[in-house]
């Protein structure tokens, strides 16, 4: 089985770097790490990056995900080569690059790029935003899926995700206490549905929404909260289409002996106790 201790960063193409950088920092609230060629590092949190910006096609996607050892990042290789996936072996250079040790690339099976690796770098100064949008970290992505029962058996049994709650046939699940860390949602296609940043209360969640709605920055979804996790949201649409969320108060689950995935119903309710609904 593979091990996932957390999720470590995501890397995007954008065709426009002056603009993914404009709003990261103007908008999302993010850091600027390091400028490289044709790339951006952002800061959410004490870790060396958790975005990277590459010029190019929006449609380059990546979530790397963060493993224990050496002898972890080997097991998931000889892992998912028994299964027959085909598994990039991180050069050096690329290595430097993610700011991490050593990394493996693969497709899952619906098709999204991901990177397994092993300690990933911290940051020696403390993180300082560019705008104080009460930012704490990078919690979660939204995973697209073309098939929600076969995705989650990748993640669970392959992996040691474990599932939190479902609405409908989507899955939250979690890798650690956090109520999740990988939401797979249904789509046509592979691709990252919507990246998570924890933020510190929900005053921040709201400063955002008008924050947000005077620099006409599209709002998808929210504010609410969800029934499943507990936390309060925020979506709203960057560059090149990608989906941002903030969110505050999000559950943990301690015990997996005894905790039971709850099933919610496929319906607005499910994902909002306070009744917002999803833009368009």
């Amino acid at each position: 089985m593979i091990y996932l201790k957390d999720v470590s960063y995501v890397r995007l193409g954008s065709p426009d770097l002056e603009s993914a950088e404009a709003f990261a920092t103007a908008c999302l609230g993010l850091q600027i790490a390091e400028r490289g060629k044709k790339k951006l590092y952002f800061r959410s949190d004490d870790r060396a990056h958790t975005l990277c910006y590459s010029e190019g096609d929006a449609g380059n996607q990546t979530v790397g995900f963060e493993v224990e050892d050496d002898a972890s990042l080997q097991v998931a290789a000889s892992t998912l080569e028994a299964l027959g996936h085909a598994v990039h072996a991180g050069t050096a250079e690329e290595a430097e690059q993610r700011k991490v040790k050593a990394f493996i690339g693969f497709y899952d099976p619906t098709g999204n790029h991901i990177e397994l690796v092993v300690r990933p770098e911290r940051s020696g100064p403390r993180y300082f935003a560019s705008r104080d949008a009460g930012i704490t970290g990078f919690s979660h992505v939204g995973l697209n899926s073309t098939n929600l029962l076969r995705d989650e058996r990748f993640w669970t049994q392959v992996c040691n995700a474990r599932v939190s709650d479902r609405i409908g046939d989507i899955s939250l699940m979690r890798v650690n206490a956090i109520h999740h860390t990988i939401a797979l949602l249904p789509a046509p296609n592979a691709g990252i549905q919507h990246i998570n940043h924890q933020v510190g209360s929900s005053d921040d969640v709201l400063r955002s929404h008008y924050f947000l709605n005077e620099k006409r920055v599209p709002i998808v979804f929210g504010p609410g909260r969800h029934p499943t996790s507990g936390a309060r949201f925020l979506y709203f649409k960057g560059p090149d289409g990608m989906v941002f969320e903030y969110s505050v108060g999000v559950g943990e689950i301690e015990n997996d002996e005894t905790h039971r995935p709850r099933q919610f119903g496929f319906e607005p309710a499910s994902f909002c106790m306070w009744g917002a609904k999803p833009a368009g």
